[in-house]
């Protein structure tokens, strides 16, 4: 540090402030490092500095003043250790030769192809940039008015893709970003070309209905013009044919995921949205009621196509089916119905038990939305209170009963929660105080109470700093920090800056081994 030695690590020992093995370590390496150099530098002159940089620029025109032949021999030898730029070279040369597949076939493969080995996150942008490359190329060939080989080369090297996506690590998505690009070259090569509408249909069908990675997805959407009325007919029936083979699912029905099924019912759904066919719609969604969220679905179809007392039928033979085990989403939808039919009371007695089953700030908030409506809240919320009230009495019993004589849901977090969030602070507080509550809720309570109550703050944030110190680490440090400047904002107000003072020191002297949180108060 400047002219100075210093150390710093963030093992338990050397949060503290001690100098840990792994500072020794590190110490003895830089020794030995520094007794090899002066050693080795004995006896010689230094190295006069040289008076101009050398730049690219430099290089530039040194590379113009020879002949083509030596700089493309200096290129052919680069890229016989470069795979990278070996394809990058190949796909210029094929550029001017028009059309081989084969060479083609054969750049893809050398762009996708992972090797033995498997592609890691630090490996990807080189890999992807390859392949990307190679993309490039094909669509530079649409350009050229090669359309229909660039289906076929689109149709390779998907299938390559989705082997190779299995050996690489696609976290940021830029392999399916190149699949995505290419499932688009492939859609503007057939509007070009035009390709037999009855073959081409059924490549689509199979490979979406084959396909793990949404390859050619909702293709009788996007391939609609392009197909026409020959091809879609027989994409029809190839999906009618897959569609038959399903067996309907009854409530209860066992639920196992089924991806093959999955994909046949999104194409059959697509092609009822293409004709507008609500009811068609519905009887393909009711092949499968083995959940309370497929009555939903369906009823929401109802929903949107304007059919309310349908939509209301399904919401209600979903709940019947299902009773206290139906989705939340479910009662949700149909509590909206009834309260717009003005049968509320059937709205609060859906609404109601899921508060009961999860008393949480949100149910609140999701029962008073509905009670809102209902224009009965003042009611809903007394009752809401006292089933808390009762809860964590009953839960103090237990502790008191229990053989640690604790528990940790015996305290009054959540109904300070819900009166901070009612803006009601004077009562969150006196919650606090009877009950108590979690640390961050006590933080966030100070915070509120630091204007008109600052002694409040005080306390709350002194009872706080040691614990937050013995965490050991400087996040932990930072944060006891930050408290400690609220403190001596508030007593620098109150009058108090020797009482500060004299606590800062309290602090300094319990903490003197905690090295890293000693700088932070170096400032104060």
């Amino acid at each position: 540090d400047g002219d100075t030695i210093d150390y710093d690590c963030d093992c338990p020992v050397g949060q503290d402030g001690d100098f840990c093995k792994h500072c020794v370590a590190t110490a003895l390496a830089w020794l030995e490092k520094q007794a090899r150099t002066k050693a080795a530098s004995k006896g010689k002159k230094k190295p006069k500095k040289s008076s101009a940089v050398l730049t690219m620029k430099d290089v530039r025109a040194w590379l113009l003043l020879h002949d083509k032949e030596m700089l493309a021999d200096m290129l052919i030898e680069a890229a016989s250790e470069d795979d990278q730029l070996e394809g990058r070279l190949m796909l210029k040369a094929a550029a001017t030769k028009g059309v081989n597949l084969a060479t083609y076939r054969k750049i893809i493969d050398q762009a996708i192809d992972s090797g033995d080995g498997y592609i890691d996150y630090y490996g990807m942008h080189d890999y992807w940039r390859g392949v990307a490359d190679a993309v490039e190329a094909i669509g530079e060939l649409l350009k050229q008015g090669y359309a229909a080989a660039v289906i076929e080369l689109c149709e390779y090297a998907l299938k390559r893709a989705e082997r190779a996506i299995e050996y690489i690590d696609d976290h940021d998505g830029d392999m399916y970003g190149v699949m995505e690009d290419l499932q688009e070259l492939h859609l503007a090569a057939c509007r070009k070309t035009k390709p037999d509408p009855v073959e081409l249909a059924e490549r689509l069908f199979f490979w979406e209905l084959q396909s793990d990675w949404d390859t050619f997805s909702h293709a009788i959407e996007r391939y609609s013009r392009v197909l026409g009325k020959n091809g879609r007919a027989h994409y029809r029936e190839l999906a009618e044919a897959e569609w038959a083979k399903i067996k309907p699912r009854k409530p209860g029905s066992d639920r196992e995921w089924n991806s093959r099924r999955s994909r046949i019912t999104g194409i059959m759904e697509s092609l009822a949205m293409i004709d507008g066919d609500t009811e068609a719609l519905v009887v393909i969604k009711s092949k499968d009621l083995s959940s309370s969220s497929d009555f939903l679905r369906i009823a929401e179809t109802y929903q949107q196509a304007r059919q309310g007392d349908k939509a209301l039928e399904w919401a209600e033979k979903g709940l019947k089916a299902f009773g206290k085990k139906s989705d939340s989403r479910l009662q949700d939808f149909l509590a909206d119905i009834y309260h717009r039919r003005k049968r509320n009371d059937e709205a609060m007695a859906l609404i109601w038990p899921q508060f009961e089953k999860n008393p949480t700030l949100q149910s609140y908030q999701h029962l008073k939305k509905h009670a809102g409506r209902a224009k009965i809240w003042p009611t809903w919320r007394k009752k809401a209170l006292a089933f808390i009230r009762a809860g964590i009495n009953e839960k103090v019993g237990k502790a008191k009963r229990g053989r640690w004589n604790y528990s940790p849901w015996a305290d009054h977090s959540l109904l300070v929660e819900i009166f901070i969030w009612e803006k009601d602070t004077d009562n969150a507080w006196q919650e606090a105080q009877a009950g108590g509550c979690n640390d961050k809720l006590w933080l966030q309570l100070a915070g509120l109470r630091e204007k008109e109550h600052p002694r409040d703050a005080i306390a709350v944030y002194r009872k706080q700093i040691g614990p937050i110190v013995e965490q050991t680490n400087n996040q932990a440090y930072a944060e006891a920090a930050g408290l400690l400047r609220r403190v001596k904002k508030l007593m620098r107000r109150l009058g108090e800056q020797a009482a500060f003072q004299q606590y800062l020191n309290s602090v300094r002297t319990e903490y003197k081994r905690k090295r890293n949180f000693m700088k932070l108060l170096e400032k104060y």
